[in-house]
């Protein structure tokens, strides 16, 4: 699949590049052919779901399974959920739900590297973790991983609903991302977070913001 007369940098041809380098070894299992796929289609995934009615990004190449059933334990944030990750508080059989952090309860989208990179090999949950969030991810992550889960938590998506102990489900098969409680229980929480939502009693511009910034929660 390669093109042999494409220029490269080196100032010579891809074949010419490539003329010195052995073939695969024999019996490995890294590189596949096309007819044994890890998986017949791609690593990202659209979920929707109870838990995502506008979409979620899903991360899922395959090696790890197609679906993931856990309990949900519940951070504000990255470093909250960071420092539990960290102290074996998130055990085998949890989805880690960090919320708060979308384009407007973050605010901006930072990357929530940390504890994605870090549930994987921890602990007594090693590698049957799974991450959804309303923020962003690592390009390197791997495992049950979602992101981008729409409407995000600040503005009172489902996400903001999750409480510690709950099921969720998430499906790259069925393409679902599934909060296992009923419908009664799902708008009593609603209307619960919205009646404690404080309503806005005036307008803000650039023009009178204050001169000194109060610091994001990420420098802290």
């Amino acid at each position: 699949m390669l093109h042999g007369d494409a220029l490269t940098v080196t100032g010579k041809t891809l074949r010419e590049d490539l003329e010195g380098v052995a073939p695969y070894p024999a019996g490995q299992t890294i590189i596949r052919p096309l007819n044994n796929p890890i998986k017949p289609d791609s690593h990202l995934v659209i979920l929707y779901g109870n838990l995502s009615p506008e979409g979620a990004v899903a991360k899922i190449t395959g090696k790890e399974g197609l679906s993931f059933t856990g309990r949900a334990i519940v951070f504000e944030g990255e470093e909250k959920a960071l420092k539990a990750i960290l102290d074996g508080t998130v055990k085998k059989g949890h989805v880690v739900v960090i919320r708060s952090e979308g384009p407007k309860g973050g605010p901006g989208m930072r990357r929530n590297a940390f504890a994605d990179e870090r549930h994987h090999g921890q602990g007594p949950g090693q590698g049957r973790v799974a991450l959804i969030t309303d923020g962003r991810f690592s390009g390197g992550s791997h495992g049950f991983v979602v992101g981008h889960v729409t409407p995000e938590a600040y503005v009172g998506g489902p996400i903001a609903l999750v409480k510690n102990g709950d099921e969720i489900t998430i499906d790259a098969e069925k393409r679902q991302l599934t909060l296992g409680i009923s419908g009664v229980e799902f708008k009593k929480r609603k209307k619960s977070l919205e009646a404690t939502k404080t309503p806005a009693t005036h307008a803000a511009s650039w023009r009178n913001m204050p001169l000194t910034l109060p610091v994001p929660r990420a420098a802290r």
